[in-house]
């Protein structure tokens, strides 16, 4: 019990940091004085930001083929059960 309490510690410290890090990114250019340095900054932040937003479109026809693999999947489980459970 008397490590339980350093782990949650070290625990909650690391979750709460790491928000903190990401906030700390996008206020650094507010601070730059230079206006065509700090608004070259916010366009830079946008195409990251940007870059994270985009969608995969593999992605979404591989989980449309995947969902259709684990409905065939499926139906053979419900075929072989009510082969097995008859009048159940």
């Amino acid at each position: 019990m008397a490590l339980n309490f350093p782990i949650c510690l070290m625990l909650a410290l690391l979750i709460g940091a790491a928000p903190a890090s990401a906030v700390t990114a996008v206020e650094q250019c507010r601070f730059i004085q230079a206006r065509p340095e700090r608004e070259a900054c916010y366009e830079r932040q946008a195409a990251q930001l940007a870059a994270k937003r985009k969608p995969e479109p593999a992605a979404s026809t591989t989980t449309l083929d995947s969902l259709q693999q684990m409905r065939r999947d499926d139906d053979e489980v419900y075929k072989s059960l009510r082969s097995i459970c008859r009048g159940c």
